[in-house]
């Protein structure tokens, strides 16, 4: 007889190719979070890169100030009275001398008539005590001769002795008082002349206060009548240069300005002077710079903002990177100096076997770089900014390549760089970033302003 099959037996190998299954796809789960986690914790680095260029380098201490004339005449009168006329007007270009404005001269006209008429009168006046005192010397001459014969009296000589002094002493005073009248004339003729208000300087009149029928009035306090720039073709910036800053300054440095009337053009001068005097506003010291400027096409008018740099300091030709390239380093890479100045390590090789192939190994960047990353224009010395040892990490076929360099001039945003087998369009890496990272925190080095993080080589470009 047929045994019956027993079912136990059929679902023996069921059972076992399910949890056969049941495990594999544990796994696969397994490995897939485990693979996600690790991609997650470590995403690949990009680095952010620029060329190496050569060109210029300056170093400029920023400020704003104010354009003026060198010389700024304030045209006042000495007389009061009132405007008859005026002959210049805003923008007038005027020379030394030339009449600008006229006060109506009638009253001091007619006070010149008096005193020339009191001076007539004086000088009559002495005529005739001239006459009367020669007549009164021939009367005393007679009667002395009289006087021997005994016709005169000795009280009689001495009468016409006492009107001949007065006669004499009357001249002398006529004499004084025609002076005198010669002085008030003059005077009046001086305030006369007064009435005619002139430029005293060649230049162009800025700015006209008065009008026809405008009474002026003469005093200590009066308002100037006309407001004239002498030779508008040479100009001044006048800045205030920070405490700070100003130690770097020096008379003859060149400088450049822009004013926002002609945005894309500059304008370039020189220090005339560092004034010493200082200028406290609100516990702030600053110190006024003057800096002289050519208005050839008298294109710039007084007043005008500008937003000025003197260069203290400046290197032409030279090759250069971003500041943050010299502060950039890969982790496993020591920066810790040896002895002689000379930085440790951990091998070119090995940083940039680590790093081929994109450089998807997380790496750490170190912070103690050979140079800092002062930024402020016209400050101190920068540490590694100017005749220091730094080293750069360069980009060569996906490969990180560290070169040594000496470090120059720096402003703010490039530095100067020297080194064996350094050249103009080299690709320097600046910054490594995750794509996942947030933009305000980076991975290593602060990103420089303008580079694109999640983009291979991206360009920055100072």
């Amino acid at each position: 007889m047929d045994q019956p099959v027993r079912s136990e037996n059929i679902e023996t190998p069921r059972r076992r190719a399910l949890l056969l299954w049941s495990a594999l796809a544990l796994l696969i789960v397994v490995a897939a979070v485990a693979v996600w986690w690790w991609r997650g914790r470590n995403p690949p680095l990009h680095y952010v890169t620029a060329r190496v260029t050569q060109g210029d380098i300056q170093r400029a201490v920023n400020m704003t100030g104010a354009l003026n004339p060198v010389v700024t005449a304030q045209v006042e009168s000495f007389v009061s009275g009132n405007i008859k006329s005026w002959s210049c007007d805003y923008n007038t270009l005027v020379t030394a001398g030339q009449i600008c404005a006229l006060i109506d001269p009638l009253p001091f006209q007619v006070i010149v008539d008096q005193d020339t008429a009191s001076l007539h009168s004086a000088m009559a006046q002495l005529a005739k005590d001239q006459v009367a005192a020669a007549n009164q010397a021939v009367i005393y001459a007679y009667d002395q001769k009289l006087i021997d014969q005994g016709i005169v009296s000795q009280e009689t000589i001495n009468a016409d002795k006492a009107t001949l002094d007065q006669d004499k002493a009357q001249v002398k005073l006529d004499i004084a008082n025609i002076a005198q009248q010669r002085a008030l004339l003059h005077g009046a003729e001086v305030n006369l002349g007064y009435t005619k208000i002139p430029s005293p300087v060649n230049g162009m009149v800025i700015t006209r206060y008065i009008d026809v029928g405008q009474t002026v009035v003469s005093s200590l306090s009066a308002s100037p009548l006309f407001l004239i720039g002498k030779d508008m073709h040479d100009m001044q910036v006048d800045t205030n240069v920070s405490e700070a800053d100003v130690g770097g300054v020096k008379p003859a440095q060149r400088a450049y300005f822009t004013v926002q009337s002609y945005p894309n053009r500059t304008f370039w001068g020189s220090v005339r002077q560092v004034r010493e005097g200082p200028i406290t506003v609100q516990n702030v010291v600053t110190y006024d710079v003057v800096i002289d400027v050519k208005n050839e096409d008298l294109a710039l008018f007084p007043g005008m903002t500008a937003d000025a740099h003197i260069i203290t300091a400046e290197r032409s030709n030279v090759l250069r990177v971003p500041l943050p390239a010299i502060r950039f380093n890969p982790e496993g890479i020591s920066r810790a100096p040896r002895a002689g100045g000379q930085a440790r390590e951990g091998g070119p090789g090995r940083g940039a076997a680590e790093n081929q192939g994109g450089a998807s190994r997380e790496e750490r960047h170190g912070q103690g770089g050979a140079a800092g990353a002062g930024a402020g224009a016209g400050g101190g010395r920068r540490p590694g900014a100017s005749g220091g040892r730094a080293q750069i990490w360069l980009l060569r076929d996906d490969k990180l390549v560290p070169v040594r360099v000496h470090t120059g001039l720096d402003d703010g945003t490039l530095i100067e760089v020297s080194g064996d087998g350094l050249k103009v369009g080299d690709v320097v890496v600046v910054n490594a970033v995750r794509p996942s990272a947030s933009p305000t925190e980076p991975q290593g080095e602060n990103r420089p302003p303008g580079t694109n993080a999640n983009v291979r080589g991206g360009g920055f470009r100072p």
